[in-house]
């Protein structure tokens, strides 16, 4: 077998496109070639006498290739056992020939583990330990079930008032779900749980994930410390999915700071390649962070918007700031003969100085008063009082797109229009003190649930803003949010709502178990304060989950034992794992550290089955309810 192999590494070696910079070979790569029947490779194996004894096969007076036996063989974990992808080690720009660059106009972001899945779990925030064993890199060939949709359990709709069972879910008119709704359970799964409701269904997605500010393991702290081939691997996951939810003229935007920022900028432009990228600069630590040649204030977020497409609407102003000025030109070239189009008759109602409409571009024969009266309505035209025709600053074609911000005055008697612009468009870095994480983060928070222990929430308002630019104008917009933290996302949602009284709905996906303890109560108390909203709580059913928390809790080897002989009885196990092996070496389990014995139980676990597929409902071994087999037949449209 060993001196096979040494054959076999030494043929795929005579082929480049196999082999890393490290000289390793690329064992994915060398796997999809076999599927492609690639004739290089085949020739390579033909060549060489030995390997082709192995895995040819004589027919008549043909050699036939044998592609499965050489796929079992590559895939053998004695082969490349460390080799789940066709980058090991490097992250960067590589051209479409996998060479890394410097600078090329065709790039894309290349990272270890990229076409695999990151199963992750979290359930604390702010405590600082390794948690390897908790994160957990899957290939392709691992994953079977772990992204089918799940069951959903613990449903509850609250409201200011109250909380109830929930009975059934609201849906629209076209059968969409309406509700708000929190949801808890690893996001990736609750995504793909999400598509078959809101599949190009949402108009706004928001997210705040890790900043992975430290870069000493493949974990995290808020889970804060993955590797960058790790962080990569696991927001790629997640966007793919997300965008699939996302409407083709939806927007997504990203917050960030410049640990991964650069990283994350290449890796949107990629999964999202018909759409336009901005970095916007919030600075929101007016009192910084101390580096070692700079003092950080700010972060990012990335704006991600259709390209060509008017998307990110305007920011309101304060009413102090806002600029007043005449809507008849008077200056430079601002006569009626510059620019006929511009020359017309705004309609007033006497009584309330509203505008209420406009006529048509006058004839060049036609020279009207500056004004002209009937009993309700006055019409002004651009004439100044030295009766000079002039020409407003809109065309005619245009002027219907401010009417808003037009204001009728009376001076002298004479009637004239102001213009006030109480809007201006989003630059590119934001400067408010009320994006003041520490003012209107913490403080607020603390305000709301006083007991809450988050070190350094989003303000409210920096939230508020980059919702308010893409969906003020949408009283039906769908926002998600699936690394939600305390809430804010629903928060700045819910005060959009209250200040235009409309009912844009929420969908927030997380798993940390501060839902219960700071989330939800924090939404429950701006509900109770703004007197109006409500949503729909409900929890991703767990299975396997269920030993992976248990084993997560314990504090000692007995305990895990004990978890051990419950695996064993009522989990579900990885296909590869030889449970009476392990039964005959148990004293080889104990003798390991507590950290290893737990990697070593998650490992016994199949991924695929960390919660309860909704396939798998009506199986008497998950304990579904006849209520949540009822709801969750809703909740997926079975009749």
């Amino acid at each position: 077998m060993l001196d096979l192999q040494k054959t076999v590494i030494e043929v795929l070696k005579k082929d480049e496109r196999f082999v890393s910079q490290e000289w390793d070979l690329l064992k994915n790569l060398i796997r999809e070639n076999t599927e492609k029947l690639d004739e290089n490779l085949i020739s390579l194996l033909l060549d060489n006498d030995k390997l082709r004894g192995v895995f040819f096969i004589k027919i008549k007076d043909c050699l036939v290739f044998d592609s499965s036996k050489f796929i079992r063989f590559i895939n053998n974990k004695e082969f490349l056992p460390d080799s789940y992808t066709s980058f090991k080690n490097k992250i960067g720009l590589t051209n479409s020939k996998w060479d890394l660059i410097n600078d090329n106009n065709d790039i894309v972001l290349s990272f270890p583990y990229k076409d695999c899945i990151l199963a992750w779990g979290q359930d604390q925030e702010d405590v600082k330990r390794d948690e390897v064993f908790y994160n957990e890199i899957l290939g392709s060939d691992d994953i079977d079930r772990l992204l089918d949709e799940k069951t959903f359990t613990n449903f509850k709709r609250i409201s200011k008032d109250w909380e109830n069972k929930l009975e059934s879910f609201k849906r629209d008119n076209d059968g969409i779900i309406k509700d708000s709704l929190i949801i808890k359970g690893n996001n990736l799964l609750t995504l793909h749980s999400l598509e078959s409701n809101f599949a190009w269904k949402l108009d706004l997605i928001y997210i705040d994930p890790p900043y992975n500010t430290w870069w000493n393991g493949d974990t995290f702290e808020y889970n804060n410390r993955f590797k960058h081939s790790s962080w990569l691997t696991f927001m790629k996951n997640r966007l793919d999915i997300a965008k699939k939810l996302l409407k083709k003229d939806g927007a997504m935007i990203v917050a960030i700071d410049k640990a991964e920022q650069v990283y994350l900028w290449v890796l949107l432009d990629e999964v999202f390649p018909e759409h336009e990228s901005h970095c916007i600069t919030i600075v929101h630590n007016p009192r910084w962070v101390q580096g070692t040649n700079f003092s950080y204030t700010h972060e990012f977020a990335f704006f991600i918007i259709p390209k060509g497409k008017k998307t990110v609407l305007n920011r309101k102003i304060d009413e102090e700031d806002i600029k007043i000025r005449w809507l008849r030109d008077n200056w430079g070239e601002s006569e009626r003969k510059d620019a006929k189009n511009c020359f017309y008759s705004i309609i007033a109602d006497k009584k309330t100085l509203q505008v209420v409409g406009f006529w048509d571009v006058c004839p060049d024969s036609i020279h009207p008063q500056a004004n002209v009266h009937d009993c309700d309505f006055v019409e002004i035209f651009p004439v100044d009082k030295e009766w000079i025709e002039r020409k407003w600053r809109y065309a005619r074609q245009s002027i219907e797109e401010v009417q808003d911000l037009l204001h009728v005055k009376i001076k002298n008697g004479a009637y004239d229009i102001d213009i006030w612009k109480d809007f201006w468009q989003y630059k590119t870095v934001w400067v408010d003190k009320k994006y003041d994480a520490n003012e209107y983060g913490t403080k607020l928070i603390k305000s709301l649930v006083p007991w809450c222990k988050f070190s350094f929430p989003k303000s409210l308002w920096n939230v508020y803003d980059c919702i308010y630019a893409i969906v003020s104008k949408n009283k039906d917009a769908r926002i998600l949010d699936f690394f939600w933290g305390s809430g804010t996302t629903a928060h700045a949602v819910l005060e959009l709502n209250k200040e235009d009284n409309w009912n844009r709905q929420f969908i927030l996906a997380e798993q940390m178990d501060y839902v219960n303890s700071v989330t939800v109560p924090r939404v429950n108390q701006v509900i109770k304060n703004n007197w109006n909203g409500e949503f729909v709580y409900m929890e991703l059913k767990k299975s396997n989950q269920n030993f992976i928390d248990k084993i997560q809790e314990s504090k000692k080897s007995e305990e895990l034992k004990k978890i051990y002989e419950e695996i064993k009885l009522s989990g579900f196990i990885n296909y590869n794992v030889d449970i009476k092996a392990i039964d005959e070496n148990i004293s080889e389990f104990e003798k390991l550290s507590l950290e290893n014995q737990k990697k070593f139980l998650v490992e016994l676990l199949d991924k695929n089955m960390l919660y309860v597929n909704y396939s798998e409902i009506w199986d008497v071994n998950n304990k579904a309810s006849d209520e949540e087999k009822m709801l969750n037949d809703e909740f997926y449209k079975v009749k």
